[in-house]
């Protein structure tokens, strides 16, 4: 429920909904780049024109909205950003409170050993650990639903110890991608796939054999 979000944040962040409004929030799995993404690129590689992943996730979303044809959808994709450059909404707060990931942050370690430093906080699923990224919001505004009941994220790193080397290695040590294995992991991104989001934006498209013309 847009409720649940918006109770935990400050009002600049708020979603413009009814409490009780019924929201999806999106995760794409491991199985996305070639499930969804690769065929993707080659049916449409013509018109790409900005980021494909993007422009995936915007037509698959988009095909979902056309299954409900009699309701209003609303989609904010997690790259939105509001003219004050502020985020249209806060992906991994979204996650945590639809059970979907737990968002694991500096209040959630006792012994802080960080002091004056910046640490941002990192959600971890319990299937898939770090290798999964939240891509979207599905919002229904004319859907409410004051019973629904809100399920808990499984809290998968639960101890101290766990807590603080996750947070070092997503603050520090983000490049080498260790903190996405904090816990055991049914399925991780293939070698193609590290290779494909560890490359810089811009040489992307050369990875998916896209023309410079296309780009």
């Amino acid at each position: 429920k847009v409720g649940w979000y918006n109770a935990i944040l400050q009002p600049t962040f708020h979603l413009p909904y009814p409490d009780d409004t019924l929201a999806f929030v999106v995760l794409s799995t491991p199985s996305m780049f070639d499930k969804a993404l690769k065929p993707f690129v080659k049916k449409e590689r013509l018109k790409i024109i900005r980021d494909p992943v993007d422009q995936c996730v915007s037509h698959h979303l988009s095909r979902v909205k056309e299954k409900f044809p009699d309701q209003k959808v609303d989609v904010i994709f997690d790259y939105e950003i509001l003219p004050s450059r502020k985020p249209k909404f806060l992906a991994q707060t979204a996650a945590h409170v639809a059970g979907a990931a737990y968002y694991y942050q500096r209040k959630d370690v006792k012994l802080d050993p960080w002091g004056k430093k910046k640490i941002y906080g990192v959600c971890i699923h319990p299937k898939y650990g770090g290798w999964f990224a939240i891509r979207g919001l599905l919002l229904f505004p004319d859907i409410q639903v004051p019973f629904l009941e809100q399920s808990a994220p499984v809290d998968c790193v639960s101890t101290e110890e766990k807590r603080i080397e996750l947070l070092e290695q997503f603050n520090f040590h983000w490049q080498n991608g260790r903190y996405r294995d904090i816990i055991e992991v049914k399925e991780r991104y293939s070698e193609e796939q590290k290779a494909y989001f560890a490359t810089p934006p811009a040489e992307r498209f050369r990875l998916l054999g896209l023309t410079q013309e296309a780009q």
